[in-house]
C-alpha cells in the first residue's frame, strides 16, 4: 500500500525522485498519466492493467473520453539508479510541475503534485467534504 507524503525537487530535465518505499510497491517499470485535481497518477503494472481492463469494458460512447484522458499522454517509466523518473513535458504541463513537487501515496497509486497546488488542495478540503465521502464507505 502506498502511503506518505514526500517533498522533492524536479531537475531541469524533468526528473523527479520516486521514494524508495514507493518503488518497492510500483515495481521496476510503471506508468505515469494525467490524474484528477491537477496531479499525475503513478500506477504499477497491475493497477495499470486494471484501469485498462475497466475502461476498455465501458461502452465506447461513455468510455472514449476516459480512454483519451488517461491513455493519450501516459508514459511507461523506469527509475534510474538514483530512483528518478523522467516526466514527459505534456504531463509536467498538465500538473503545473516546475521545481517543487510533492509525491504522495494514495493507497493503490502514487500521485505527483506541484507543491503549491497540493497545499491549496489540502486547504480547500473540509471535514464536511471528507465526512460526505466517508458516508459512501458506510463506516
Amino acid at each position: 500500500m502506498l502511503t506518505g507524503e514526500y517533498q522533492h525537487n524536479m531537475d531541469q530535465k524533468g526528473r523527479v525522485t520516486v521514494p524508495s518505499k514507493f518503488r518497492e510497491d510500483l515495481g521496476d517499470k510503471f506508468y505515469v498519466c494525467k490524474g484528477l485535481d491537477g496531479c499525475l497518477f503513478v500506477l504499477s503494472q497491475a493497477q495499470w492493467d486494471k484501469l485498462v481492463e475497466k475502461v476498455s469494458a465501458m461502452p465506447l460512447a461513455q468510455g472514449r473520453s476516459v480512454q483519451r484522458y488517461f491513455f493519450s499522454g501516459a508514459a511507461e517509466v523506469e527509475p534510474d539508479k538514483q530512483g528518478r523518473i523522467l516526466i514527459p513535458p505534456n504531463l509536467r504541463e498538465h500538473a503545473g510541475l516546475e521545481k517543487d513537487v510533492t509525491v504522495i501515496g494514495a493507497a493503490v497509486r502514487a500521485e505527483i503534485w506541484d507543491t503549491a497546488r497540493w497545499a491549496a488542495y489540502n486547504d480547500s478540503q473540509t471535514e464536511a467534504n471528507i465526512e460526505e465521502s466517508m458516508n459512501l464507505l458506510a463506516l
